[in-house]
């Protein structure tokens, strides 16, 4: 199951308050907290899209960017064992571990058809 939803280049996690009988979601990578709602699929459906829509007319409206500022670079937690391994293979490859771990993600990222990025998307 798969409880991220697309509009346009957007996401948004998906979640559902048993509680409150409705669907709920979280607009992901923007500079704001946008949030919406729904209480059928459809609903919720359209209360994403309005949300997208609204967010980036007042982005537009206030001249500011809607999407989050990635810096490309983080941290990545390995075992010891993983990072002597790797730092090998980039090794016996003559690349540096940081070129081979761009790799890695970016064969990841490929082969994988997660939020319509990878083998079927951009």
């Amino acid at each position: 199951m798969n409880d991220i939803i697309q509009h346009k280049d957007y996401y948004a996690t998906v979640h559902f308050s048993s509680e409150d009988e409705v669907f709920y979601g979280k607009i992901l990578g923007i500079n704001d907290l946008v949030t919406f709602e729904g209480q059928s699929v459809k609903e919720l459906k359209k209360s994403f899209k309005e949300a997208i829509e609204d967010y980036l007319e007042t982005c537009k409206e206030l001249n500011k960017t809607p999407e989050k500022t990635y810096k490309g670079s983080f941290n990545v937690r390995v075992s010891p064992q993983l990072h002597r391994e790797t730092a090998f293979v980039a090794l016996k490859t003559n690349v540096t571990l940081n070129d081979f771990v761009k790799s890695a993600i970016g064969f990841a990222i490929k082969h994988t058809n997660i939020i319509g990025l990878g083998a079927n998307g951009k």
